[in-house]
């Protein structure tokens, strides 16, 4: 059977998708290390810009976990990569790196959300245009609009809670850092990303499903099924995120401790 990536989608399709998470997460943690080895602190920022892209894109696909009683939207492990990249980029380059790092993230997203908002700003084919050579673009409209149309509530909530997460990250991280020098990379690590993960899911939460809601959900719902759901997942990647932070040290060896 010849490769092609339906083939490897309907292999993937008959795994369980906690196998498929963990595979995602492998995959993501893989390329973090390849592109701080071969491109330094440009390559962590490029990551940055794609898993923010990616991730919200992503969001847009639910997915059944055995551990949830009903299905979650995905995303949440590609985003909460990006802070390891920003505790990286603080270990090994500084904390006006890694915030510029946040302002590029912040910055990409936008453009490629205006870019496609002016795409799709283009009229659809219409069958008569499409002639038979090119009826296979008549659906692609729709598809595009489905992908890279945001919800505007969903935006700014995301936005605004991305920025002061990752500022709030980058900060911490440092005053850990200068507290305690070349030791205790774990803690550092750790304690910054938990802390600020808990104020992104806080942030987003309250203003996409209460401030900006149409119909606010009750507060109980919004604390315990959307800040704290899916929190204990975001701690797990977390933890499972400082093997890398310490891999990074010898992919790329920090030359001091970063100002």
């Amino acid at each position: 059977m010849p490769l092609s990536p339906q083939v490897l989608i309907t292999a993937l399709n008959a795994e369980t998708p906690e196998l498929v998470w963990l595979l995602m997460l492998a995959v993501s943690f893989g390329a973090i290390l390849l592109m701080l080895r071969l491109f330094g602190e440009v390559g962590l920022q490029v990551y940055v810009v794609a898993a923010i892209i990616g991730a919200n894109i992503q969001v847009l696909k639910v997915v059944k976990f055995a551990v949830y009683s009903e299905p979650v939207a995905l995303g949440t492990v590609l985003f909460a990569t990006t802070y390891l990249c920003t505790d990286i980029i603080t270990e090994h380059y500084g904390r006006a790196a890694a915030q510029k790092t946040v302002a590029l993230g912040f910055a990409a997203y936008l453009f490629s959300t205006v870019i496609m908002m002016l795409t799709l700003g283009f009229p659809p084919l219409t069958v008569e245009q499409a002639g038979e050579t090119m009826t296979w673009a008549l659906p692609l409209h729709d598809h595009m609009a489905a992908l890279f149309t945001p919800a505007p509530a969903f935006f700014a909530a995301g936005m605004t809670a991305y920025l002061v997460s990752q500022y709030h990250d980058i900060w911490l991280y440092h005053v850990i850092l200068r507290w305690t020098g070349d030791r205790w990379l774990w803690l550092r690590n750790n304690a910054s990303t938990a802390i600020s993960a808990l104020i992104d899911n806080t942030i987003f939460s309250v203003l996409a499903w209460i401030v900006f809601a149409a119909d606010p959900l009750p507060w109980s719902t919004v604390i315990f099924t959307f800040i704290l759901g899916t929190y204990w997942l975001r701690l797990i990647v977390a933890v499972m995120d400082t093997p890398i932070i310490y891999l990074s040290r010898y992919v790329r060896p920090v030359t001091g401790i970063a100002a």
